[in-house]
């Protein structure tokens, strides 16, 4: 394909109704692309079962798209970009499950930390079906622990 005739396609491509987009970005911020994600998340999990390790982890991926929720994270090599939550299977590093981090997340409860509802979320598929999970430093706390290990 040529480089004229993918820009062409690219200038009508859309995911939502330009109409009820605004109020739409209201509730959803990932709206442009929730759907095809979703889509995408589910085919990983449906199509690949994955062993006993796991690792939850934090992903940068590099963009120049100017939206609310691009993050600039000065120790990694591309600096700013779209963070993604990720459980990745430790051997073949298949990705089990991802969400995009979108800023404050209304639905967390208040005594609920960042990173246990994280945790929690990337794992629901796999709670209660013997898996191990491995995270950095920065997802490791005592409440954690305890509350995976009760469910």
């Amino acid at each position: 394909m040529s480089r004229n005739r993918f820009r062409e396609l690219m200038r009508y491509l859309r995911f939502d109704l330009k109409r009820t987009r605004s109020q739409c970005l209201q509730s959803d911020k990932f709206l442009l692309a929730s759907e095809v994600w979703q889509s995408f998340t589910d085919n990983c999990f449906f199509c690949y079962r994955p062993g006993e390790n796991l690792t939850a982890d934090e992903k940068l991926f590099p963009s120049k798209a100017r939206c609310r929720f691009t993050q600039y994270m000065a120790k990694k090599r591309e600096k700013c970009g779209i963070k993604f939550w990720t459980l990745l299977y430790n051997d073949s590093k298949y990705l089990c499950n991802a969400f995009p981090y979108l800023g404050k997340d209304e639905l967390r409860s208040a005594n609920e930390s960042l990173l246990e509802s994280v945790v929690i979320r990337l794992m629901s598929p796999y709670l209660n079906k013997g898996r191990n999970v491995t995270a950095d430093n920065f997802f490791t706390s005592p409440s954690l622990c305890s509350d995976t290990q009760s469910k």
